[in-house]
């Protein structure tokens, strides 16, 4: 730990103590999953300081440790090219571009599916009214920043070669890049009955990901990093 980039040190101790916290306040009563994760923005506990908080909350132990290997395994390296200052941005804005995609299309699906009907009919037929429904569109956990990450690492080290289970032969990164996004939108798009994960959320940091580094390649003339 010592010997790795403060901003990536500090990204797995917050969102670590931050589930540990989840878990010890529930027993007092206190909902962080509610208050820091991002709702809706047309639902009465939607709060615009959600867009950073929902980054730092996760709905389990795995989805934690799969968004923090991958921030140690990748933004390290990202830290290491850009300097703290310009990854912290990187991450937090790209973050953020991921919940407001998010909330894109949770307002198009609420504007093409729901926004006609006064309440929500489960399998079981229980009705839950629209404004209650609405409060449960909830978002959390900082995969829109860590895909983010991987789409940095895959344009700074196009030709790296990955290992990625299962397939049995390493990978250049840019191929794996190309791949995952194209998952997550062939997911996003057939929009599965039960999948609970944000894809265009995904797909979101990755696009502002993309726009950051083209605005900065040309801005700084810094084309040496990009391929």
């Amino acid at each position: 730990m010592n010997n790795m980039p403060l901003v990536t040190k500090n990204l797995l101790i917050i969102n670590v103590l931050v589930f540990l916290a989840v878990y010890v306040l529930r027993g007092y009563g206190i909902d962080l999953d509610n208050l820091l994760g991002l709702h809706f923005f047309m639902a009465s506990d939607f709060n615009p300081y959600q867009l950073i908080t929902y980054m730092f909350v996760h709905s389990g132990f795995e989805h934690l440790f799969f968004n923090m290997f991958a921030v140690w395994m990748f933004g390290r390296i990202l830290e290491h090219v850009w300097g703290s200052q310009r990854f912290l941005f990187y991450y937090v804005a790209c973050g953020i571009g991921a919940g407001l995609c998010q909330e894109v299309v949770q307002y198009i699906e609420y504007a093409t599916q729901l926004s006609a009907y006064q309440g929500v009919t489960f399998g079981s037929g229980v009705v839950i009214p629209m404004a209650e429904y609405l409060n449960m569109m909830n978002t959390v956990g900082a995969s829109g920043a860590v895909y983010a990450i991987l789409l940095g690492y895959g344009m700074l080290f196009p030709n790296e070669r990955m290992f990625v289970f299962p397939i049995p032969m390493p990978i250049r990164a840019k191929y794996f890049v190309i791949g995952y996004a194209a998952i997550e939108l062939l997911l996003g798009l057939s929009n599965r009955a039960g999948d609970q994960i944000a894809h265009f959320a995904h797909l979101g940091g990755m696009l502002f990901g993309l726009i950051l580094i083209i605005y900065w390649k040309k801005k700084n003339n810094d084309g040496q990093y990009y391929y």
